[in-house]
């Protein structure tokens, strides 16, 4: 029998009227559940049931010899897609049906953007209902909100579920024709991607501004002046404008080349400033000019997809991705909106919420007479969502939700953006001030000072926005200059010379990622933390602290794309790109007409086909190769990593070295390090060399073979995999390249060992990827260390292989080597460890090594939160699974 609370347990219909309500996650339904009650059942699709094949071995055997079958899109035959069903998604389906064929009306509940669209409809057409469909939206999960989506549905928009498909199938084929030529051409397993190879571009088209940056070097005089007066402030600082009415050059006047690009303007080095503040000295001043002006701050939007992926970055240090995750929980558990929008209008009744919490925290004196009304400046905007606001129609404070942790700071953040979106300006005064003086050689100096005032606060008092440039100053901080007027004495306590150096570009953080991303209207907002999270996990890009630096491996691709698949990589043809897709979702374009002019071409403009089918003349090593200006080494990317080149002299680059620090000193620095590689003798028994290398997973030592004997005449050249192969040895952690021995390294290629037999079997001591140990058949047992390799005996084996195997970790588990704190997915603490290959953050249950740049010291919670995810979601999708396959019908999709 049904359970009464209306989860997918709750009572049968039988033609009683239930109704099958299916959202996109358990979490979601057993909330939704506890709103909609009896008549209804409540169950989750857990996310996408259907998709194109994730590998050739995916496409059903009657497909296999069609040309288009490894796109699993019939490029012949209007783009129609064939999908498969996850292998894990098969018991969900078949629970999916079952529900179904005892209920009486289907509700499809999934997220009310594009890709919830697609999702309902491949729920219709794998469930193929033969009652009624609606299409239930809803923007939060309260229960008022949830009632009123289920007494209004609608029918599935199939315009959003076309732009959907197409964004889906141009994603695909733009990844699986341009990739391989990666695999080519720079790196095996490399991928490409529509909005992730231009968002890469970006990181490395900042990183070459910095390479090719050259700093300009620049003095001016700060002064600071006393009024004489007996008030506060009676003293303020300024600083030096111009020199007989020519402007002085500051850091604005100098272009990227370190040149002064403003010719009129003066430049002064130390000598000339010292100079002459030395001349300013002791010297009266007054008052030239005071110029007052009323200041005004509008209150910031309420929050949409990116600002709010911004500021969490800006103010509590979230990635995107984790922000996203972190949302997706409070909109689950019914504490926001949807946090997938463009939008940033909000509701009447949200309005009113926001105005009367605002009077009751502040006072009335803060609520503007009329309510204010935001339109989204983003184009192409989902007006049809709100922004991201609290839930309900009345406003919990934040001590109020019971919320805690990041929860409660990701909250806080939108709640107090939200109330401030509704208070009235902060108003003041802002005060420009010119003090004129002559040195004792009659020069006119110009110095000049500004302040500001803020006289009501408004907005300010619940919310203050911050900046990705620390230098700037925030909109609540003030500036406050004495009371002066024109002609007033003054005279300077201090007038001192500084120097200042030009600074390259910053780095782009996640922050200043997004929103360059979003001002160039490149990709959906709602992707861009997916975006961020697969250019890290593929080692395009890596931070250093929250800047994002482009590897190497991330030149070579960019290089590669930009030089043969121009167009691909252009800003401009990336949001067209994207216009186009909109022009298909409000039905304005015809998505096989669009495909086709995208994959085959039109008028005379090449197509993707035809530009990955011509790609003999791109010259792989001179797409993975940089000079280093000023020097004749060369930086080169290859299969292992990273390496400069002299002659063929080859060092490896160190991981943490950002492309921009590596300066011709820096490159020269490196070559002049020893390799590595010791000649520490002849082995008295072969008369083989033996030498120390430092290799790609570590030290080790091996012995150089002769050259193998010319073949008699006649006879075949042995092949290289049956000829001879070297022994090598692992050095031990104990062990160094300067210290080893020729003993030391004899020793190492001696191994394994051989102690003597038990039971029949050879017993042999040898080191593993899982370090030392004794082995015996089958059978083996760990050591304690790896000197023990040369000295445990074989009655010591015995009485080891005699004690019980350990299970999974050696020994007792060795000390966590931090706590960070919970993971918002799992609610598990998560801790850093060491690791075989190196330190791991770890919930207990799942465990994600640390990346290029994740220092064990410094990591968050958020980042490991991010890194646990990342890898959750990768067990999820791959591992081999076998999928149940099922060809797209055109003749579902009628209707809109």
């Amino acid at each position: 029998m049904p359970a009464k609370n209306g989860t997918a347990n709750s009572g049968r219909g039988n033609g009683s009227g239930t109704r099958l309500v299916i959202v996109e996650s358990p979490a979601k339904a057993k909330t939704i559940a506890g709103y909609l009650g009896r008549g209804y059942i409540v169950e989750s699709s857990i996310g996408h049931i259907r998709d194109l094949p994730g590998s050739a071995s995916e496409v059903p055997a009657k497909y296999k010899g069609e040309p288009w079958a490894k796109l699993g899109v019939n490029v012949e035959q209007d783009f129609e897609p064939l999908y498969v069903v996850n292998t894990d998604k098969r018991q969900q389906v078949q629970k999916l049906k079952k529900l179904l064929a005892e209920a009486d009306e289907l509700f499809l509940a999934t997220d009310e953007d594009r890709e919830g669209e697609a999702i309902a409809w491949h729920l219709q057409d794998v469930l193929k209902p033969k009652v009624p469909v609606h299409r239930m939206v809803f923007n939060e999960i309260t229960k008022d909100a949830i009632q009123r989506a289920a007494a209004n549905p609608r029918q599935l928009n199939m315009r959003l579920v076309d732009a959907q498909e197409t964004r889906r199938i141009l994603d695909r084929l733009y990844g699986y024709e341009v990739s391989p030529v990666l695999w080519k051409k720079v790196m095996p397993k490399l991928s490409a991607g529509r909005v992730q190879s231009v968002a890469t571009r970006l990181v490395v088209e900042r990183e070459r501004e910095r390479i090719a940056f050259v700093p300009a070097h620049y003095w001016d005089i700060a002064a600071q002046f006393d009024t004489g007066r007996d008030e506060e402030p009676k003293v303020f600082k300024a600083g030096l404008v111009s020199v007989d009415d020519r402007r002085v050059a500051q850091g604005r006047d100098f272009a990227s080349d370190g040149t002064l690009k403003t010719r009129d303007a003066l430049h002064l080095d130390e000598a000339a400033a010292r100079g002459l503040a030395e001349r300013l000295r002791d010297r009266p001043y007054e008052v030239k000019s005071v110029e007052r002006k009323p200041y005004t701050r509008r209150p910031y939007p309420p929050f949409r997809t990116t600002t709010l992926q911004q500021e969490a970055s800006r103010k509590l240090n979230f990635s995107a991705k984790y922000t996203m995750s972190v949302a997706q929980k409070l909109y689950e558990n019914g504490f926001i909106t949807y946090m997938r929008t463009d939008s940033i209008t909000l509701s009447e009744t949200a309005i009113t919420a926001a105005r009367r919490q605002a009077a009751s925290l502040f006072g009335g004196e803060y609520v503007p007479d009329k309510p204010r009304v935001y339109a989204s400046k983003v184009k192409n905007a989902q007006e049809a969502h709100e922004a991201i606001r609290p839930a309900g129609d009345t406003f919990r404070t934040p001590a109020e939700t019971g919320l805690s942790g990041d929860q409660f700071r990701l909250y806080e953040l939108i709640w107090k953006r939200t109330i401030a979106s509704q208070m009235k300006d902060a108003v003041g005064q802002s005060v420009s001030v010119r003090v004129t003086g002559l040195s004792t050689r009659n020069e006119r100096a110009e110095f000049g000072a500004t302040g500001k005032t803020i006289t009501f606060h408004g907005f300010l008092k619940a919310y203050v926005e911050s900046s990705d440039d620390p230098s700037t100053d925030r909109d609540d901080q003030e500036r406050r200059l004495p009371n002066l007027a024109e002609g007033d004495p003054l005279t300077a306590d201090a007038v001192d010379a500084e120097g200042h150096s030009t600074r390259p570009p910053a780095r782009y953080t996640e922050a200043s990622l997004v929103k360059e991303l979003e001002e160039r209207e490149i990709g959906r907002p709602s992707t861009y933390a997916s975006i961020i999270g697969t250019i890290l996990a593929r080692e395009y890009v890596f931070k250093k602290g929250t800047a994002l630096v482009p590897s190497f491996l991330a030149f070579a691709v960019v290089n590669l794309l930009e030089q043969h698949f121009g167009n691909l990589v252009d800003y401009d043809f990336t949001a067209h790109m994207e216009d186009g897709l909109d022009e298909i979702a409000r039905g304005e374009a015809e998505r096989v007409r669009w495909l086709t002019r995208f994959y085959f071409g039109d008028n005379g403009e090449e197509g993707l086909k035809e530009l990955v089918g011509d790609i003999g003349d791109i010259d792989a090593k001179g797409i993975s190769s940089f000079p280093i200006k000023g020097t004749d080494i060369v930086v080169r990317v290859g299969r292992y990593g990273s390496y400069l080149d002299r002659d063929g002299e080859r060092v490896n680059i160190p991981d943490d070295i950002a492309p921009d620090e590596l300066t011709a000193e820096k490159a020269e620095e490196l070559m002049a390090q020893p390799s590595g590689d010791r000649e520490l003798g002849k082995d008295p028994e072969t008369g083989h060399t033996i030498v120390a290398k430092s290799g790609r997973f570590g030290p080790y030592v091996t012995e150089i073979l002769p050259e193998p004997a010319p073949p008699a005449e006649g006879k075949k050249r042995t092949k290289k995999a049956d000829a001879p192969k070297p022994r090598t040895g692992s050095l031990f952690k104990s062990m160094s390249l300067d210290t080893i021995t020729l003993d030391d390294a004899l020793k190492l290629l001696s191994l394994p060992r051989t102690l003597g037999e038990l039971d029949g079997e050879p017993v042999t001591a040898q080191n593993g990827r899982f370090g030392p140990y004794i082995k015996k058949g089958t059978d083996s047992r760990s050591l304690g260390s790896e000197e023990e390799l040369f000295t445990v005996t074989l009655e010591q084996a015995k009485e080891l292989f005699a004690q019980p195997k350990q299970r999974g970790r050696r020994a007792a588990a060795a000390a966590p080597l931090r706590e960070l704190g919970k993971d918002p997915a799992s609610e598990k603490p998560v801790v850093v460890k060491e690791g075989r290959f190196g330190p791991y953050v770890t919930d207990g249950e799942t465990n994600a090594s640390l990346r290029k740049g994740d220092e064990v010291e410094s990591i968050t919670i958020q980042r490991a939160a991010e890194l646990l995810a990342e890898r959750r979601e990768k067990v999820a999708a791959g591992g081999g699974k076998k999928k149940t396959t099922t060809r797209r019908r055109t003749s579902a999709k009628s209707g809109s």
